[in-house]
């Protein structure tokens, strides 16, 4: 490869990085808002705690996800650096959108979606591989509802055996309970999210010869994505908390619980699976089921309404934006 070969490949890794690190950015709400919310953490501490755990997630999943997204969703021989720069600026852009706003929308599917956007502009409709788009499309629809049914169901349990206890002593309980149903959600995030750009860094050494032979990742890039990520949400994206700890629903330390242990347990299975799916989506319909679980009402449904107008437009949004970039970069990336 050319010098400047390798200098496109190396700002194109940087640049996935820097996504990465966005990733852990505009989703570290997802992670910390309930502990900030029921005052079980400072902000600081909160971010703190919920980065360690994003860091330290490769020591317990596979890499699943990772495959599904390097060489399941388009077919790895018409990627090229055009098409990963593409992806990846459609995936940034839509990110910084909704961050701008303060609406919590998908990372994961912002960089499906602008992996999609890209090949699509340069080879259309026959790069793509149906089974992976059309499962980490119905991801969209199943990752919250599974979280909305698991919430509910053991908020509901919690209620009715707690029905008799102190209120006071069942919340502090609860708090402290946290930090294990917190720390799990925050391995589930670490291990799917950071997993989506693993994918994007191999498929790109792929294309530009660096890697032959069966599918994998480097473990280099996996120590990169998985510190990108944990130092993101250290930053922490704080326009998008209040909207996730208090913005749906008042939640109190057994429903922050409830949540974050349900959407534990959805992104473990989908991770398991090699599903790339949204911690935002899962979490989302995870505090909607606590909501329901007190009464309907509870719940804000304009905001709610709001969320999932974002998640229907995430993918086709930001595969427009990826298919400009990609039209922009054709010429000097190859």
């Amino acid at each position: 490869m050319s010098e400047h070969g390798l200098l496109v490949m190396a700002i194109l890794v940087v640049v996935a990085l820097a996504f990465d690190f966005m990733n852990g950015f505009h989703d570290a709400a997802n992670s910390i808002a309930l502990m900030v919310s029921t005052r079980l953490l400072t902000p600081q501490a909160a971010v703190a705690w919920a980065a360690f755990f994003n860091f330290v997630a490769f020591l317990f999943f596979g890499l699943h996800v990772a495959k599904t997204v390097g060489s399941g969703i388009v077919s790895p021989a018409i990627i090229d650096n055009a098409v990963i720069f593409g992806a990846l600026c459609g995936a940034i852009s839509w990110n910084v959108i909704t961050w701008w706003f303060g609406i919590p929308s998908s990372s994961s599917h912002a960089l499906v979606g602008g992996l999609v956007g890209a090949a699509l502009a340069k080879a259309g409709w026959s790069v793509i591989i149906p089974h992976g788009l059309i499962w980490t499309s119905a991801a969209i629809i199943l990752s919250p509802l599974l979280g909305l049914v698991l919430s509910l169901a053991l908020a509901v349990t919690l209620l009715w055996a707690l029905e008799n206890a102190s209120p006071a002593r069942t919340e502090a309980k609860f708090n402290k309970l946290q930090f294990v149903s917190s720390s799990l959600y925050s391995l589930g995030h670490g291990g799917n999210d950071a997993q989506k750009t693993m994918g994007i860094i191999a498929v790109l050494l792929y294309a530009n010869g660096y890697l032959e032979g069966a599918f994998h990742v480097p473990f280099w890039v996996v120590l990169s994505c998985q510190f990108a990520m944990g130092l993101g949400t250290l930053f922490g994206g704080w326009r998008i908390v209040r909207t996730m700890g208090i913005g749906i629903t008042r939640i109190r330390p057994t429903g922050a619980f409830s949540a974050q242990t349900a959407g534990a347990v959805t992104l473990f299975l989908a991770t398991w699976m090699g599903i790339p799916v949204s911690t935002t989506h899962t979490i989302t319909g995870a505090i909607v089921g606590v909501g329901i679980s007190r009464r309907v009402s509870a719940v804000r449904w304009g905001i709610a309404a709001r969320i999932i107008w974002a998640w229907v437009l995430t993918i086709p949004l930001s595969g427009l934006i990826a298919a400009i970039f990609w039209n922009l970069g054709r010429g000097f990336l190859g």
